[in-house]
């Protein structure tokens, strides 16, 4: 019993506020599509350029908004992406090459505290691959 309690002391450690542990430099990503086959061919797209660390695809939702002047619903597939502020652009390039949307959602949002341990492994999944790869 004693060593599940150090562990989980070490991982609430690891566990903090951006205090140079580099969660600023860490983003989550949010973009819809309009259907599951969309969702998925982006998501591959953002893993295979390399741009992104993770992507979750979510359920379904539905969506409300204003577009040229009329109400809107449509159902929606979400997706939540892992990256960094360093391959934001590179991200955002890819999703707009690849969205069906005239105008995609696109919201970054920075983090306020994480898991030292999944931040290093974002940045290092999400770094530009080297010159030649």
């Amino acid at each position: 019993m004693s060593n599940m309690g150090s562990e989980t002391d070490e991982r609430t450690q690891e566990s903090r506020r951006d205090d140079g542990d580099g969660s600023a430099d860490v983003i989550v990503v949010m973009t819809n599509l309009p259907d599951q086959a969309c969702a998925q061919d982006m998501a591959r797209a953002v893993l295979e350029a390399r741009v992104a660390a993770c992507v979750n695809r979510l359920a379904p939702c539905e969506s409300e908004y204003w577009w040229q002047g009329k109400l809107e619903q449509a159902q929606e597939w979400p997706l939540l992406i892992k990256t960094t502020r360093g391959r934001y652009a590179a991200l955002e390039a890819v999703i707009l090459r690849q969205h069906p949307y005239d105008v995609p959602e696109i919201v970054a949002w920075p983090l306020a505290a994480g898991l030292g341990p999944y931040l290093a492994w974002v940045r290092d999944e999400a770094r530009e691959p080297p010159v030649g790869q």
